[in-house]
């Protein structure tokens, strides 16, 4: 008889899980309503399919050229796959053919980018990026630009603008987290507000492995978790 391999992913999605749902229940939400995004950027195809297996389908990639490469190898079916990272328009033709999402729209030029390479029959989901921190190095939408590209992004056809994701400043401490999500919580909140035709404000992507907890106590519907998944990148 083989020996038997355990899969070596099943406790650590389960352990997130857990630490999801005890986040939830921490402030009466309900934990259906937040959604991991396994992060596997430069992890290879064989880590995701292993993820896929011990029961997970949504992965996260930030580089376009690499998702590619990635998804032809990926053998388990029926995966869903976000864009997590900075999009350059000359790789939007490629990106719109392999996402079922794109987090990352970071400004009206991007967008209008994005619809004009979609089918006619299909429309993407996206969120803008916004970046809640003012760090230079970091794309993302000033916070005081939103409502301005929010009107002008729900004029494009073949986007369908569902919510706000951002990456704010690295602490160590991740309650130091919590006034950027509050910030981007309260910026999804105004531009609901606003009452824009065809945009809605139900997706807040925002928390990574060392701050995903407190995300979820501030709103987050999606959180972004790599490391304590996947284990330490290789770059």
């Amino acid at each position: 008889m083989g020996q038997f391999k355990v899969n070596r992913f099943v406790s650590p999605l389960l352990a997130i899980r857990q630490a999801m749902r005890q986040a939830c229940l921490n402030v009466g939400r309900d934990p259906g309503s937040v959604q991991l995004v396994a992060v596997s950027k430069t992890h290879p195809a064989e880590m995701v399919d292993q993820v896929a297996i011990a029961g997970h389908s949504l992965f996260g990639e930030n580089r376009v050229q690499e998702a590619r490469e990635k998804m032809a190898r990926v053998q388990q079916p029926g995966l869903q796959w976000h864009l997590i990272g900075p999009l350059q328009r000359n790789k939007v033709k490629w990106a719109v053919q392999l996402f079922q999402m794109i987090q990352s729209v970071d400004s009206v030029e991007l967008a209008q980018e994005i619809n004009r390479r979609m089918p006619e029959d299909r429309i993407m989901p996206v969120l803008l990026q916004v970046n809640v921190g003012g760090e230079k190095q970091k794309s993302g939408l000033h916070p005081v630009d939103l409502p301005k590209v929010a009107r002008e992004v729900a004029q494009l056809p073949h986007l369908s603008l569902q919510g706000l994701m951002t990456v704010p400043p690295f602490t160590e401490d991740p309650q130091q987290s919590r006034p950027f999500f509050q910030t981007l919580a309260e910026l999804a909140r105004s531009t609901h507000a606003m009452a824009i035709p065809g945009v809605s404000m139900d997706t807040l992507s925002m928390g990574m492995s060392h701050d995903f907890e407190v995300a979820i106590e501030e709103g987050a519907t999606l959180v972004r978790i790599g490391s304590s998944l996947f284990g330490r990148r290789d770059g």
